[in-house]
Protein backbone atom coordinates (compact mmCIF):
# COMPACT_ATOMS: atom_id res chain seq x y z
CA UNK A 1 0.00 0.00 0.00
CA UNK A 2 1.15 3.54 -0.66
CA UNK A 3 0.31 6.84 0.97
CA UNK A 4 0.50 10.57 0.36
CA UNK A 5 0.69 13.33 2.95
CA UNK A 6 -0.83 16.77 2.51
CA UNK A 7 -0.21 19.80 4.73
CA UNK A 8 -2.71 22.64 4.43
CA UNK A 9 -2.65 26.30 5.37
CA UNK A 10 -1.42 29.58 3.96
CA UNK A 11 1.21 29.83 6.72
CA UNK A 12 2.75 26.53 5.59
CA UNK A 13 2.41 27.33 1.88
CA UNK A 14 4.04 30.75 2.25
CA UNK A 15 6.90 29.54 4.44
CA UNK A 16 5.80 31.52 7.50
CA UNK A 17 5.62 28.21 9.38
CA UNK A 18 7.79 25.15 8.86
CA UNK A 19 5.90 21.92 8.20
CA UNK A 20 7.26 19.40 10.69
CA UNK A 21 4.09 17.31 10.64
CA UNK A 22 4.70 15.67 7.27
CA UNK A 23 8.14 14.37 8.18
CA UNK A 24 6.80 12.96 11.44
CA UNK A 25 3.85 11.27 9.74
CA UNK A 26 6.05 9.84 6.97
CA UNK A 27 8.39 8.27 9.49
CA UNK A 28 5.53 6.63 11.37
CA UNK A 29 3.82 5.38 8.20
CA UNK A 30 7.04 3.91 6.80
CA UNK A 31 7.66 2.13 10.09
CA UNK A 32 4.13 0.73 9.87
CA UNK A 33 4.90 -0.71 6.42
CA UNK A 34 3.18 1.96 4.32
CA UNK A 35 5.26 3.39 1.48
CA UNK A 36 4.96 7.18 1.36
CA UNK A 37 5.11 8.31 -2.27
CA UNK A 38 4.64 12.07 -1.92
CA UNK A 39 4.40 15.02 0.45
CA UNK A 40 2.33 18.02 -0.65
CA UNK A 41 1.25 21.44 0.55
CA UNK A 42 -1.68 23.65 -0.36
CA UNK A 43 -3.06 26.90 1.01
CA UNK A 44 -6.48 27.76 2.41
CA UNK A 45 -8.29 27.84 -0.90
CA UNK A 46 -11.40 25.68 -0.99
CA UNK A 47 -11.38 24.80 -4.70
CA UNK A 48 -7.66 24.14 -4.89
CA UNK A 49 -7.74 21.94 -1.82
CA UNK A 50 -10.68 19.91 -3.12
CA UNK A 51 -8.90 19.41 -6.45
CA UNK A 52 -5.70 18.24 -4.76
CA UNK A 53 -7.67 15.77 -2.63
CA UNK A 54 -9.19 14.28 -5.78
CA UNK A 55 -5.72 14.00 -7.33
CA UNK A 56 -4.40 12.14 -4.28
CA UNK A 57 -7.45 9.86 -4.28
CA UNK A 58 -6.65 8.80 -7.84
CA UNK A 59 -3.06 7.81 -6.95
CA UNK A 60 -2.86 6.66 -3.34
CA UNK A 61 -4.37 4.03 -1.07
CA UNK A 62 -4.04 6.24 2.02
CA UNK A 63 -4.01 10.01 2.42
CA UNK A 64 -3.12 11.86 5.63
CA UNK A 65 -4.09 15.53 5.70
CA UNK A 66 -3.17 18.02 8.42
CA UNK A 67 -4.55 21.47 9.14
CA UNK A 68 -7.65 23.52 8.45
CA UNK A 69 -9.98 21.97 11.03
CA UNK A 70 -10.20 25.01 13.29
CA UNK A 71 -13.15 27.32 14.08
CA UNK A 72 -12.25 30.27 11.81
CA UNK A 73 -13.47 31.08 8.31
CA UNK A 74 -10.15 30.18 6.67
CA UNK A 75 -10.37 26.63 8.05
CA UNK A 76 -11.89 24.99 4.98
CA UNK A 77 -10.51 21.45 5.02
CA UNK A 78 -13.75 19.73 6.04
CA UNK A 79 -15.69 21.61 3.36
CA UNK A 80 -13.05 20.75 0.73
CA UNK A 81 -13.14 17.09 1.74
CA UNK A 82 -16.92 17.02 1.41
CA UNK A 83 -16.68 18.61 -2.03
CA UNK A 84 -14.01 16.11 -3.18
CA UNK A 85 -16.16 13.20 -1.96
CA UNK A 86 -19.39 14.58 -3.40
CA UNK A 87 -20.96 14.78 0.04
CA UNK A 88 -22.55 17.56 2.06
CA UNK A 89 -21.42 18.76 5.48
CA UNK A 90 -23.47 17.69 8.50
CA UNK A 91 -23.20 18.40 12.20
CA UNK A 92 -21.93 15.19 13.75
CA UNK A 93 -23.36 14.49 17.21
CA UNK A 94 -20.27 12.58 18.34
CA UNK A 95 -17.95 15.37 17.21
CA UNK A 96 -20.09 18.01 18.92
CA UNK A 97 -20.12 16.01 22.16
CA UNK A 98 -16.32 15.80 22.05
CA UNK A 99 -15.98 19.56 21.67
CA UNK A 100 -18.48 20.31 24.43
CA UNK A 101 -16.72 17.87 26.76
CA UNK A 102 -13.36 19.51 26.03
CA UNK A 103 -14.64 22.92 27.18
CA UNK A 104 -16.59 21.54 30.12
CA UNK A 105 -13.65 19.65 31.62
CA UNK A 106 -11.56 22.82 31.46
CA UNK A 107 -14.26 25.11 32.85
CA UNK A 108 -14.24 27.19 29.68
CA UNK A 109 -17.14 28.60 27.69
CA UNK A 110 -17.63 27.11 24.23
CA UNK A 111 -18.06 29.85 21.62
CA UNK A 112 -20.48 29.55 18.69
CA UNK A 113 -17.58 29.38 16.23
CA UNK A 114 -16.35 26.16 17.83
CA UNK A 115 -19.59 24.48 16.83
CA UNK A 116 -18.37 24.75 13.23
CA UNK A 117 -15.72 22.15 14.05
CA UNK A 118 -18.42 19.52 14.52
CA UNK A 119 -19.44 19.80 10.85
CA UNK A 120 -17.83 16.97 8.89
CA UNK A 121 -18.66 15.25 5.57
CA UNK A 122 -21.68 12.96 5.65
CA UNK A 123 -20.52 9.36 6.12
CA UNK A 124 -17.17 10.30 7.66
CA UNK A 125 -16.03 8.66 10.89
CA UNK A 126 -15.08 11.04 13.70
CA UNK A 127 -11.59 10.71 15.17
CA UNK A 128 -11.21 11.65 18.83
CA UNK A 129 -8.96 14.56 19.76
CA UNK A 130 -8.16 14.38 23.51
CA UNK A 131 -6.00 17.51 23.65
CA UNK A 132 -7.74 20.03 21.40
CA UNK A 133 -11.06 21.30 20.13
CA UNK A 134 -10.82 20.00 16.55
CA UNK A 135 -12.05 16.44 15.99
CA UNK A 136 -10.47 14.66 13.07
CA UNK A 137 -12.29 12.38 10.68
CA UNK A 138 -11.77 9.45 8.32
CA UNK A 139 -13.33 9.63 4.88
CA UNK A 140 -13.27 7.46 1.78
CA UNK A 141 -12.76 9.38 -1.48
CA UNK A 142 -12.87 7.04 -4.47
CA UNK A 143 -10.53 4.14 -3.54
CA UNK A 144 -8.43 6.14 -1.08
CA UNK A 145 -8.91 6.27 2.69
CA UNK A 146 -8.19 9.76 4.02
CA UNK A 147 -7.41 10.71 7.59
CA UNK A 148 -7.93 14.40 8.37
CA UNK A 149 -6.03 15.64 11.43
CA UNK A 150 -5.45 19.01 13.12
CA UNK A 151 -2.30 20.90 12.18
CA UNK A 152 -1.24 21.58 15.79
CA UNK A 153 1.67 19.10 16.22
CA UNK A 154 0.83 17.74 19.72
CA UNK A 155 -2.78 17.17 18.69
CA UNK A 156 -1.78 15.57 15.40
CA UNK A 157 0.72 13.23 17.05
CA UNK A 158 -1.71 12.01 19.69
CA UNK A 159 -4.40 11.33 17.11
CA UNK A 160 -2.00 9.66 14.68
CA UNK A 161 -0.87 7.24 17.39
CA UNK A 162 -4.27 6.57 18.95
CA UNK A 163 -6.61 6.69 15.96
CA UNK A 164 -4.84 6.51 12.60
CA UNK A 165 -2.05 3.97 12.95
CA UNK A 166 -4.19 1.34 14.73
CA UNK A 167 -6.85 1.75 12.01
CA UNK A 168 -4.25 1.31 9.28
CA UNK A 169 -2.79 -1.71 11.07
CA UNK A 170 -6.24 -3.31 11.17
CA UNK A 171 -6.87 -2.55 7.49
CA UNK A 172 -3.49 -3.66 6.14
CA UNK A 173 -2.96 -6.65 8.41
CA UNK A 174 -0.33 -9.16 7.23
CA UNK A 175 -0.26 -7.66 3.75
CA UNK A 176 1.96 -4.75 4.70
CA UNK A 177 5.50 -4.29 3.50
CA UNK A 178 8.23 -4.32 6.12
CA UNK A 179 9.93 -0.91 5.87
CA UNK A 180 12.74 -0.79 8.40
CA UNK A 181 15.46 1.74 9.13
CA UNK A 182 18.80 1.70 10.92
CA UNK A 183 19.90 5.12 12.13
CA UNK A 184 23.59 5.45 13.01
CA UNK A 185 24.49 8.75 14.69
CA UNK A 186 28.05 10.05 14.35
CA UNK A 187 30.17 13.00 15.40
CA UNK A 188 33.61 14.22 14.41
CA UNK A 189 33.61 13.81 10.63
CA UNK A 190 32.17 16.18 8.03
CA UNK A 191 29.13 15.14 6.03
CA UNK A 192 31.23 14.76 2.87
CA UNK A 193 33.83 12.55 4.55
CA UNK A 194 31.13 10.46 6.20
CA UNK A 195 29.43 10.03 2.83
CA UNK A 196 32.65 8.89 1.19
CA UNK A 197 33.33 6.36 3.94
CA UNK A 198 29.91 4.71 3.75
CA UNK A 199 29.12 5.04 0.04
CA UNK A 200 30.22 1.45 -0.60
CA UNK A 201 27.42 0.02 1.52
CA UNK A 202 25.12 0.13 -1.52
CA UNK A 203 27.58 -1.98 -3.51
CA UNK A 204 27.90 -4.45 -0.66
CA UNK A 205 24.16 -4.57 -0.04
CA UNK A 206 22.34 -3.63 -3.30
CA UNK A 207 18.88 -3.77 -1.69
CA UNK A 208 19.77 -1.04 0.79
CA UNK A 209 18.93 2.63 0.33
CA UNK A 210 21.44 4.98 1.93
CA UNK A 211 20.66 8.41 3.32
CA UNK A 212 22.73 11.00 5.18
CA UNK A 213 21.18 13.62 7.41
CA UNK A 214 23.08 16.54 8.88
CA UNK A 215 21.54 17.01 12.31
CA UNK A 216 24.06 19.64 13.32
CA UNK A 217 26.47 19.06 14.91
CA UNK A 218 25.89 15.34 14.34
CA UNK A 219 25.74 13.40 11.08
CA UNK A 220 23.22 10.56 10.92
CA UNK A 221 23.65 7.67 8.49
CA UNK A 222 20.33 6.06 7.63
CA UNK A 223 19.92 2.65 6.03
CA UNK A 224 16.51 1.81 4.55
CA UNK A 225 15.17 -1.53 3.34
CA UNK A 226 11.72 -2.73 2.33
CA UNK A 227 10.59 -6.30 1.85
CA UNK A 228 7.89 -8.84 2.53
CA UNK A 229 10.18 -11.11 4.57
CA UNK A 230 10.79 -9.29 7.85
CA UNK A 231 13.50 -11.68 8.99
CA UNK A 232 15.47 -11.09 5.77
CA UNK A 233 15.03 -7.31 6.07
CA UNK A 234 16.28 -7.24 9.65
CA UNK A 235 19.28 -9.48 9.02
CA UNK A 236 20.31 -7.50 5.94
CA UNK A 237 20.03 -4.21 7.81
CA UNK A 238 22.02 -5.60 10.73
CA UNK A 239 24.80 -6.69 8.39
CA UNK A 240 24.81 -3.34 6.57
CA UNK A 241 24.88 -1.43 9.87
CA UNK A 242 27.85 -3.51 11.04
CA UNK A 243 29.66 -2.68 7.79
CA UNK A 244 29.02 1.04 8.29
CA UNK A 245 30.14 0.90 11.92
CA UNK A 246 33.40 -0.71 10.89
CA UNK A 247 34.02 2.05 8.36
CA UNK A 248 33.28 4.93 10.73
CA UNK A 249 34.75 3.41 13.89
CA UNK A 250 35.26 5.67 16.88
CA UNK A 251 33.11 8.42 15.36
CA UNK A 252 29.94 6.34 15.84
CA UNK A 253 27.84 7.59 18.73
CA UNK A 254 24.92 5.17 18.55
CA UNK A 255 23.51 2.49 16.27
CA UNK A 256 20.02 3.47 17.42
CA UNK A 257 20.17 7.11 16.35
CA UNK A 258 20.73 8.43 19.88
CA UNK A 259 22.32 11.85 20.20
CA UNK A 260 25.40 12.77 22.21
CA UNK A 261 23.53 13.71 25.44
CA UNK A 262 21.76 10.33 25.50
CA UNK A 263 24.97 8.46 24.78
CA UNK A 264 27.00 10.25 27.46
CA UNK A 265 24.16 9.91 29.95
CA UNK A 266 23.90 6.16 29.38
CA UNK A 267 27.65 5.76 29.82
CA UNK A 268 27.60 7.71 33.08
CA UNK A 269 24.70 5.64 34.35
CA UNK A 270 26.42 2.37 33.42
CA UNK A 271 29.54 3.42 35.34
CA UNK A 272 27.52 4.82 38.26
CA UNK A 273 29.34 8.09 37.67
CA UNK A 274 28.18 11.69 38.06
CA UNK A 275 28.82 14.91 36.17
CA UNK A 276 29.12 18.63 36.90
CA UNK A 277 29.57 21.35 34.28
CA UNK A 278 31.15 24.82 34.28
CA UNK A 279 30.25 26.78 31.15
CA UNK A 280 31.45 30.15 29.94
CA UNK A 281 31.09 30.53 26.16
CA UNK A 282 28.37 27.86 25.86
CA UNK A 283 26.13 29.70 28.31
CA UNK A 284 24.35 26.64 29.72
CA UNK A 285 23.92 24.74 26.48
CA UNK A 286 25.57 21.58 27.80
CA UNK A 287 23.39 21.55 30.90
CA UNK A 288 20.30 22.11 28.78
CA UNK A 289 21.15 19.22 26.49
CA UNK A 290 21.95 16.88 29.36
CA UNK A 291 18.75 17.68 31.25
CA UNK A 292 16.62 17.31 28.14
CA UNK A 293 17.16 13.57 28.62
CA UNK A 294 14.64 11.94 30.93
CA UNK A 295 16.32 10.42 33.96
CA UNK A 296 19.38 12.69 33.82
CA UNK A 297 19.01 13.34 37.55
CA UNK A 298 20.62 9.91 38.00
CA UNK A 299 24.00 11.32 36.99
CA UNK A 300 23.84 15.11 36.54
CA UNK A 301 24.59 17.10 39.68
CA UNK A 302 25.38 20.72 38.97
CA UNK A 303 25.93 23.40 36.34
CA UNK A 304 27.35 26.89 36.62
CA UNK A 305 27.61 29.55 33.90
CA UNK A 306 30.78 31.36 34.98
CA UNK A 307 30.77 34.00 32.27
CA UNK A 308 32.75 36.68 34.12
CA UNK A 309 36.34 36.17 35.21
CA UNK A 310 35.34 37.07 38.76
CA UNK A 311 32.94 34.12 38.82
CA UNK A 312 35.68 31.82 37.57
CA UNK A 313 37.91 32.95 40.44
CA UNK A 314 35.43 33.41 43.31
CA UNK A 315 33.20 30.40 42.65
CA UNK A 316 35.25 27.87 40.71
CA UNK A 317 38.59 28.65 42.27
CA UNK A 318 40.47 29.50 39.08
CA UNK A 319 43.79 31.12 39.97
CA UNK A 320 44.01 34.88 39.26
CA UNK A 321 47.58 34.22 38.14
CA UNK A 322 46.33 31.77 35.53
CA UNK A 323 43.93 34.36 34.14
CA UNK A 324 46.63 37.04 34.12
CA UNK A 325 49.20 34.84 32.43
CA UNK A 326 47.05 32.77 30.06
CA UNK A 327 43.73 34.60 29.73
CA UNK A 328 40.20 33.33 30.14
CA UNK A 329 40.41 31.32 26.92
CA UNK A 330 43.23 28.90 27.65
CA UNK A 331 43.76 25.23 28.31
CA UNK A 332 44.94 25.93 31.85
CA UNK A 333 41.89 28.06 32.70
CA UNK A 334 39.57 25.39 31.29
CA UNK A 335 41.32 22.71 33.32
CA UNK A 336 41.03 24.71 36.55
CA UNK A 337 37.36 25.43 35.84
CA UNK A 338 36.68 21.69 35.43
CA UNK A 339 38.58 20.88 38.61
CA UNK A 340 36.64 23.55 40.51
CA UNK A 341 33.18 22.49 39.39
CA UNK A 342 33.96 18.82 40.09
CA UNK A 343 35.08 19.76 43.61
CA UNK A 344 32.04 21.98 44.30
CA UNK A 345 29.54 19.34 43.21
CA UNK A 346 31.39 16.28 44.49
CA UNK A 347 31.02 14.74 41.03
CA UNK A 348 32.98 11.95 39.39
CA UNK A 349 33.65 14.12 36.34
CA UNK A 350 33.76 17.84 35.71
CA UNK A 351 33.79 19.44 32.26
CA UNK A 352 34.19 23.09 31.29
CA UNK A 353 34.13 25.38 28.26
CA UNK A 354 35.73 28.76 27.69
CA UNK A 355 36.10 30.23 24.23
CA UNK A 356 35.31 32.86 21.60
CA UNK A 357 31.89 32.20 20.06
CA UNK A 358 31.84 35.42 17.99
CA UNK A 359 31.03 37.18 15.86
CA UNK A 360 33.44 39.59 17.61
CA UNK A 361 36.06 39.21 20.29
CA UNK A 362 38.58 37.16 18.36
CA UNK A 363 42.31 37.86 18.10
CA UNK A 364 45.08 36.56 15.87
CA UNK A 365 46.14 34.17 18.61
CA UNK A 366 42.58 33.23 19.61
CA UNK A 367 40.27 33.75 16.61
CA UNK A 368 36.50 33.36 16.68
CA UNK A 369 35.76 29.65 16.90
CA UNK A 370 38.47 28.92 19.46
CA UNK A 371 37.37 26.95 22.50
CA UNK A 372 39.25 25.39 25.38
CA UNK A 373 37.64 22.42 27.10
CA UNK A 374 38.54 21.12 30.52
CA UNK A 375 37.93 17.61 31.79
CA UNK A 376 38.49 16.73 35.45
CA UNK A 377 38.59 13.05 36.34
CA UNK A 378 39.15 11.16 39.58
CA UNK A 379 42.89 10.77 38.92
CA UNK A 380 43.80 13.75 36.75
CA UNK A 381 42.58 16.82 34.85
CA UNK A 382 43.34 18.02 31.32
CA UNK A 383 42.61 21.01 29.13
CA UNK A 384 42.51 20.98 25.32
CA UNK A 385 42.13 23.65 22.66
CA UNK A 386 39.93 23.26 19.56
CA UNK A 387 39.11 25.49 16.61
CA UNK A 388 35.76 25.43 14.83
CA UNK A 389 35.61 28.17 12.16
CA UNK A 390 31.85 28.51 11.85
CA UNK A 391 30.46 31.91 11.01
CA UNK A 392 27.44 31.79 13.29
CA UNK A 393 27.60 32.24 17.05
CA UNK A 394 24.90 29.62 17.65
CA UNK A 395 26.77 27.03 15.57
CA UNK A 396 30.02 27.70 17.41
CA UNK A 397 28.29 27.33 20.79
CA UNK A 398 26.83 23.98 19.73
CA UNK A 399 30.20 22.74 18.47
CA UNK A 400 31.89 23.88 21.67
CA UNK A 401 29.33 21.98 23.74
CA UNK A 402 29.72 18.87 21.59
CA UNK A 403 33.52 19.03 21.88
CA UNK A 404 33.22 18.97 25.67
CA UNK A 405 30.81 16.05 25.68
CA UNK A 406 32.95 14.22 23.12
CA UNK A 407 36.00 14.52 25.39
CA UNK A 408 33.96 12.99 28.18
CA UNK A 409 32.54 10.25 25.92
CA UNK A 410 36.00 9.19 24.80
CA UNK A 411 37.23 9.12 28.37
CA UNK A 412 34.27 6.97 29.45
CA UNK A 413 34.94 4.56 26.57
CA UNK A 414 38.74 4.66 26.99
CA UNK A 415 39.13 5.67 23.34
Amino acid sequence: MNAEILATGDEIRSGALVDTNSAYIADKLETAGIVVRRHGCVGDDLNTLAAVLREIAARADIGVVTGGLGPTTDDVTAEAAASAAGMDLVEDEKALAMIEAFFKTRNRVMTPSNRKQARIPRGAKTLYNPVGTAPGFRLRIEDCTFYFLPGVPPEMRRMLAAEVLPDIEKTVGDGRTNCLVRNISTFGLTESVTGEKVAGVVRQFPEIKLGLRAKFPEIHVKLYLQGDDRDHVEKTLDAAAAWVNARIGKYVLSTEGKGMPHVVGNLLREKRATLAVAESCTGGRIANWITDVAGSSDYFLFSGVSYANAAKVDILGVSPQTLDACGAVSEKTAREMAVGVRRIAGATYGISTTGVAGPGGGTEEKPVGTVCVGLAMPEKAVGKRFFFPFGKRSMNKSMFAMAALEMLRRELLSL
